[in-house]
């Protein structure tokens, strides 16, 4: 019972903090560690209980999604591709392939949140200057995005911890939104990876499932996604995005130097 209830509440938490920031895989993985279950069957569990939180998290921030779903469209293929691909290398390869990059990849991100006011500002001036409408993607954005979406999916679908910090920071490079319109994009395409792992999860490592552990995370997910985006939206874009670099920096100083 003490099992269960701390998997629970860890849940919430990691809910709440993947749908305002990221990284609440960092929560609920190596708690599961802590309590004996193995690293491939914690790694895939975990990324099936954090489905339900990412639904109810797009169900709080529709109203930032409304406006953006021309860009949802363009980019959701991309994710679908990614996450399948990471999902089977998952299976495929020995963790070490991937997490020794974690690190940098969240660095990345982290580089990409901080500039990427500045570079939306330069952007904005310089299709003002060339008497473009803001609204219409450049060139750039609708090539690199995509295939910069794609290689996050990948990621995702392999390991996936801070994986909404990385796509917040390309998208804020790539697209005119606000903050947080963005983290709305964010919390679909993060969803849409964790829900098409699951499915090949499902479908090619059943055995590696503990599903009274997925119950668990799931119910508690749900729960802590709708209060994240319920607190998240009413934050001010700066206050967010310092909680998103504070975010990553914890899961840089975990993942280097406790694990």
């Amino acid at each position: 019972m003490v099992e269960a209830a701390v998997i629970f509440v860890a849940g919430i938490c990691a809910g709440g903090m993947n749908v305002i920031v990221a990284s609440g895989s960092l929560v609920t993985f190596p708690i599961l560690l802590l309590f004996g279950y193995p690293p491939l069957t914690a790694n895939v569990t975990n990324n099936l209980g954090m489905v339900a939180g990412g639904v109810s998290g797009i169900y709080g921030y529709r109203r930032e999604l409304k406006p953006n779903r021309a860009i949802l469209l363009r980019l959701a293929p991309a994710s679908i591709i990614g996450s399948l691909v990471g999902a089977m290398l998952l299976l495929k390869l020995p963790a070490e392939a991937f997490q020794t990059i974690v690190p940098a990849l969240i660095a990345l991100g982290l580089v990409m949140v901080v500039i990427g006011p500045a570079v939306q500002r330069r952007a904005a001036r310089r299709t003002l200057a060339l008497g473009r409408d803001g609204s219409t993607p450049s060139a750039a954005s609708r090539i690199a995005l995509p295939i910069g979406i794609a290689l996050l999916g990948i990621y995702g679908g392999y390991f996936g911890a801070a994986q909404g910090i990385l796509f917040i920071g390309l998208m804020g490079m790539f697209l005119s939104e606000g903050i947080q319109r963005i983290t709305a994009i964010k919390n679909v395409l993060a969803t849409l990876v964790n829900a098409v792992a699951a499915v090949a999860f499902v479908i090619f490592a059943w055995e590696h499932i503990d599903w009274r552990v997925v119950a668990l995370i799931s119910s508690g997910t749900f729960i802590g996604g709708y209060l994240g985006a319920h607190f998240g939206r009413r934050l001010n874009p700066v206050i967010l995005r310092a909680l998103i670099i504070v975010t990553g920096l914890l899961a840089l100083i975990k993942i280097l130097f406790f694990e």
